[in-house]
């Protein structure tokens, strides 16, 4: 697959639904990753992005119109160690006990299967990056139900062991808007990345759907030192 434009990508479509990019600054000097939420429903919609330890979590803008928590409050981003670890949903809790526990990121992940919302069987789509030594490579995974069929579900992992400056990979939940939802097909898409981390979060944010997008984290590590930088965009303010 030949390398896209993240902001063509992201304005071709309204509802993207959430979705995770990972890559490699053009100078080769940071290792980056981004999730976006995205919402349709007033209960989707009604969150916030909030820092939590070296991770964030989501949480209700206004608790007095959260009506079901289940499948919107969870932490998207949480650190283990050297591995930073990304995902659409509570099962960034599941790889953080697995890999603790010594299983690898797709071990982990054997016992989750897409989400349980019927008729869209949500796809379960997670990342991890590895920054180690001066060194740094990346998972990427999705969980999805076979062509809207629940009774199989299709893991798919994919592995980046020496990624290319200036390149990233973009994976989300859906293809776009529709009655069901249809969800993510293929593999990962090579995108662009930035060195900045400021213009990539502008560019991010900028071209998701003003009605639908909700909330946006990127953060850039530091490959060399590990140290890392930060920033949260949210709607609702």
């Amino acid at each position: 697959m030949k390398q896209v434009s993240i902001e063509k990508e992201l304005t071709a479509t309204s509802y993207p639904g959430r979705g995770i990019i990972i890559g490699l600054t053009p100078d080769g000097t940071k290792a980056v990753t981004a999730y976006f939420i995205m919402g349709r429903s007033v209960n989707s919609r009604n969150r916030v992005f909030v820092e939590e330890g070296q991770g964030i979590r989501t949480e209700a803008f206004d608790p007095s119109l959260l009506s079901d928590p289940s499948l919107i409050i969870y932490a998207p981003v949480r650190v283990l160690d050297e591995k930073t670890i990304v995902t659409n949903g509570d099962q960034t809790d599941t790889v953080y006990d697995g890999m603790k526990e010594g299983l690898t990121f797709e071990q982990s992940l054997r016992s989750r299967e897409f989400e349980p919302d019927a008729p869209n069987y949500t796809p379960r789509i997670s990342g991890v990056l590895y920054v180690k030594d001066g060194k740094f490579c990346y998972e990427m995974s999705i969980l999805k139900s076979n062509n809207g069929d629940p009774s199989c579900c299709n893991r798919y992992t994919f592995s980046y062991d020496n990624p290319l400056a200036g390149e990233g990979h973009f994976i989300h939940t859906y293809m776009g808007d529709g009655n069901p939802l249809p969800s993510y097909e293929g593999e990962p898409t090579p995108v662009d990345v930035a060195d900045e981390i400021d213009a990539y979060t502008d560019l991010l944010w900028n071209s998701l759907n003003e009605d639908n997008k909700v909330s946006l984290f990127v953060r850039y590590i530091d490959i060399a030192t590990g140290k890392y930088e930060t920033r949260i965009v949210n709607k609702n303010v």
